[in-house]
């Protein structure tokens, strides 16, 4: 059946489908780590840089646009990564960053209002307020661990992500795992360029020369667990199962986050953070789970007998 309300998906698939969750929400303390010892955007030149080579030589470039693939590679490679790199060198923490970069999926539900003609409906207006006022009340509590810079930088990557999803979208691609690393192609330039630009020289060829097994495990998580592992796997339980059946999963990569960087990096976790998080999610939820729970309760409705006359 299509119906994801009535689709059974195996254990084992389950399971894949946690583990990418686990790779993509574990991902915000790695990042954080690896800033340690490489400038943000030499980072992110390499995250895809070892994306693109060697799965170039391997993976066919889907048949799509090259213009696509540019404007995916430079929104998600410059605007979302180089930007969220950027933000957690000590403007926002790992948990929080892995929250407020979750607002990418309401960001994509105004762009295709914009730009298709999608109505928002009512309970996407009150999804978009709930998280609205999670990143509202991480801005009254702003600290080192969320500067305004920080959390400013974020949403931005978040909305080039948003406009990345359009342009992926709009591209017909089908192919999630080879749009992405041939889009890698476009990323990789203007990051190292924009490194060169504003970090220098001196600092990429000694963070090259002296970053130790850490930061290039790092470097490594990125490009294979969350680049290829990720979209792979992912695509594959796509193909498989209705979206509905395997999205809602997705909505627990903050709480990894928050919960990672707590355990890993001692993150603090008060009370304000655990509300923010919990609008934030409870939005997310919210525009993920209210469509099929309706479909839910019309197909019961409509399966129960009508009561037999007194």
């Amino acid at each position: 059946m299509n119906d994801a309300g009535h689709h059974r998906v195996p254990l084992s698939h389950l399971l894949l489908a946690l583990g990418v969750v686990l790779v993509w929400g574990t991902n915000f303390t790695v990042i954080r780590v690896a800033l340690d010892e490489l400038p943000p955007l030499l980072f992110a030149a390499l995250r895809f840089f070892f994306a693109l080579v060697p799965a170039a030589f391997f993976i066919r470039r889907p048949a799509v646009s090259w213009r696509s693939l540019a404007a995916y590679g430079v929104l998600i490679g410059v605007g979302q990564f180089g930007l969220l790199y950027i933000a957690m060198d000590g403007f926002i923490s790992p948990g929080l960053a892995s929250l407020v970069v979750q607002s990418h999926v309401f960001f994509t539900i105004v762009l295709a209002m914009l730009f298709s003609g999608e109505a928002l409906r009512p309970f996407q207006i009150v999804a978009l307020s709930l998280s609205v006022l999670g990143i509202v009340l991480i801005i009254e509590h702003g600290d080192a661990s969320a500067t305004l810079f920080g959390l400013a930088l974020t949403l931005v990557a978040a909305l080039c992500w948003g406009i990345g999803n359009h342009v992926a979208k709009a591209s017909g691609a089908t192919d999630m795992l080879g749009f992405v690393v041939w889009a890698s192609l476009f990323a990789v330039p203007p990051l190292f360029l924009l490194a060169l630009l504003a970090e220098g020289w001196p600092a990429i060829a000694g963070a090259i020369t002296h970053a130790g097994p850490t930061a290039w495990a790092a470097v490594l998580w990125q490009s294979v667990g969350n680049t290829m592992f990720g979209y792979a796997a992912w695509g594959w339980l796509l193909a498989r199962h209705p979206a509905a059946a395997i999205t809602p999963t997705a909505m627990l990569v903050p709480v990894v986050g928050m919960a990672t960087s707590a355990l890993v990096l001692g993150e603090a976790l008060p009370a304000w953070k655990i509300a923010a998080a919990a609008l934030v999610i409870g939005g997310l939820a919210l525009n993920m789970l209210w469509p099929r729970a309706a479909r839910l309760i019309v197909t019961s409705r409509a399966s129960t007998p009508p009561s037999p006359p007194s």
